[in-house]
C-alpha cells in the first residue's frame, strides 16, 4: 500500500471511530481524490470488518474503543517524521558494544528495527512477527522470537507462551511502544492480553526506553502495562502536551524530546 493510501486509509478509519459515520463525498474532497478512489478504500476496509459500506459514505460497526486501535499496517503514515526522529533518538541511545535489546510491536518500535542493521554483536528479543521479518536477514544479528498467539491489530504475539519465552532472559534494554502515556495511569495500550506481554517484557530489562509520539502524551487507554518509573526513559517529539510532560517528568522518568 503506497504511504498516500496509508495515509487516507489511516484517517478514514480514525474519523468513522470519532463519529460513528462517514460521507464519501466530503472525504473525496478533503483528500483531492475521485469519489471512486474512496469508494474501493471503504471496500477494503469493509471486507476485513473494520467498517460497513453504506450508500453515501460508512458507519463503524465496532465499538468506538475497539476501532479506536487502528491496525499497524494502516499506522505507517501517522506521525511518520515524528516517529522516525524518535526512532532515531533511540537508535543514538543504545549501549555500544553487546546488546541484548527487546523490542515490542508498534510503528517506532519498526522503524528502530530498520536502523540496526548497522549493528554488530546484537541480539534483538522480539514478539512482533513484522520486526522479526525486518531482523531476519539481517547475518550479525542475533534474532530470538518469543512464539505465542498473533493478535492482528498490532503482529505481536502474545499470552502464556510469549510470557514464558520472555520469563526465561535478561535484557539489558528493552524498547517498549506505548497508545498512551501519563503520571496516574503509566503505560497503557487498548488490548489488556498484549499489556500482560509488554509488561512481562518490560520486567525482564534492567532499563526501558519508551517510545512514544506526541499523541500518546496524555493520553489513558484501556489495559495497563506499568506505572512510570525512574528506570524508563520516554522519547517523543515537540507536539507533545507540556503539562503532561512535566507531570510524567516528576514521577522520575527522564524525558527526550526527538
Amino acid at each position: 500500500m503506497s504511504r498516500r493510501r496509508s495515509d487516507r486509509v489511516s484517517a478514514i478509519l480514525t474519523r468513522v471511530s470519532g463519529s460513528g459515520s462517514i460521507d464519501a463525498g466530503a472525504l473525496a474532497s478533503e483528500f483531492g481524490v475521485s469519489t471512486a478512489t474512496i469508494r474501493r478504500d471503504l471496500q477494503t476496509l469493509e471486507d476485513q470488518k473494520l467498517l460497513a459500506r453504506t450508500h453515501g459514505g460508512a458507519v463503524a460497526t465496532s465499538p468506538s474503543s475497539v476501532l479506536a486501535e487502528v491496525p499497524v499496517r494502516y499506522r505507517t503514515g501517522r506521525h511518520r517524521e515524528a516517529k522516525a526522529r524518535i526512532a532515531q533518538r533511540a537508535f543514538d541511545l543504545l549501549p555500544h558494544g553487546p546488546l541484548t535489546l527487546g523490542l515490542t510491536g508498534g510503528t517506532t518500535t519498526h522503524l528502530l528495527a530498520r536502523l540496526l542493521a548497522t549493528r554488530v554483536d546484537l541480539t534483538v528479543v522480539t514478539n512482533a512477527v513484522n520486526i522479526a521479518a525486518e531482523l531476519a536477514l539481517r547475518p550479525r544479528l542475533k534474532l530470538i522470537m518469543t512464539g505465542g498467539v498473533t493478535r492482528t491489530q498490532s503482529y505481536e504475539l502474545v499470552g502464556p507462551i510469549a510470557d514464558r519465552t520472555l520469563n526465561g532472559l535478561h535484557l539489558q534494554v528493552a524498547v517498549i511502544g506505548v497508545d498512551g502515556i501519563t503520571a496516574t495511569g503509566g503505560l497503557t495500550t487498548h488490548d489488556d492480553i498484549e499489556a500482560h506481554t509488554n509488561a512481562t517484557m518490560l520486567r525482564r530489562a534492567a532499563h526501558v526506553i519508551v517510545v512514544a509520539d506526541g499523541s500518546k502524551i496524555g493520553r489513558d487507554c484501556l489495559a495497563t502495562i506499568a506505572p512510570l518509573t525512574g528506570a524508563v526513559t520516554l522519547i517523543t517529539d515537540p507536539s507533545a502536551d507540556e503539562a503532561a510532560l512535566t507531570a510524567i517528568q516528576a514521577t522520575g522518568v527522564r524525558v527526550v524530546i526527538a
